[in-house]
């Protein structure tokens, strides 16, 4: 069973009913969308971006110590040019075989278009649980509390997320390709002079695929959509995921 870690993969296998797995991919895509829509205040102006992000992830762990190390570019602006690096190792404890518990530290490096970089250290927590099978969909869950401090600002700002996964297996044998989706919800605990504001920030909801590759390494490509509730407006971002989480 594969354990939901920095962006983990799932689990197991299924009966060969493709056409199923598309349309729950579809239908958590709709849910996710619709969420995002309804939950954050309508705004004045709203700015769309494509965007490119690309994650790289290696998970490992002896006995109960678990740990990951992901690094992830994200290139916006209509991918024409690296716009976030973000750096996240993470050391953890499996409490059992579907639940673990992280300690981890990201740096986040910011080049907003037309605005002075700025980056971002956070301390995080975060609870990692493969809930079990429904009717054939594979559902975990990541829960990351973060403490953030960025180079613009002196206050400390917290903030709430939390990842349900789902993933349907499309081939008869366990360890084929899965039509996978998952929405991930943040929310700002407080607010901070460096521009957070407590409620909701943003959604991101995913609908794609995930592939084996060597051993237990997945690969992860798909749509993701993110909705941002900025200052003044509402930001929306189509985005390009690509993922490789390498397991030894």
């Amino acid at each position: 069973m594969r354990k939901l870690a920095g962006g983990a993969s799932p689990h197991g296998g299924g009966r060969p009913r493709e056409g199923h797995g598309v349309v729950r991919g579809t239908i958590l895509l709709a849910s996710g969308l619709s969420f995002a829509a309804s939950a954050l205040p309508c705004a004045a102006q709203v700015a769309a971006d494509e965007q490119l992000w690309v994650n790289a992830t290696v998970l490992g762990g002896v006995d109960r110590f678990a740990h990951f190390a992901e690094v992830q570019p994200r290139f916006d602006q209509g991918i024409s040019r690296l716009g976030q690096l973000v750096l996240r190792p993470a050391i953890g404890w499996k409490l059992g075989d579907r639940l673990a518990i992280y300690q981890g530290y990201a740096h986040v490096e910011t080049s907003p278009p037309g605005a002075r970089a700025f980056s971002e250290d956070r301390s995080f927590q975060q609870v990692s649980w493969e809930v079990g099978r429904f009717m054939g969909v594979n559902v975990s869950s990541r829960t990351r509390f973060e403490q953030r401090w960025q180079s613009n600002g002196r206050d400390a700002g917290f903030r709430m997320r939390e990842l349900l996964r789902a993933s349907y297996p499309l081939t008869e044998s366990g360890g084929g390709i899965s039509a996978l989706g998952w929405v991930e919800t943040f929310v700002a605990l407080n607010d901070t002079d460096w521009g957070a504001r407590a409620g909701l920030d943003r959604v991101r909801t995913f609908v794609g695929l995930e592939i084996p590759v060597a051993g237990k390494s997945t690969i992860e490509i798909g749509y993701m959509n993110q909705t941002v509730n900025a200052r003044a407006r509402v930001e929306t971002h189509h985005i390009v995921s690509l993922g490789l989480f390498y397991r030894h």
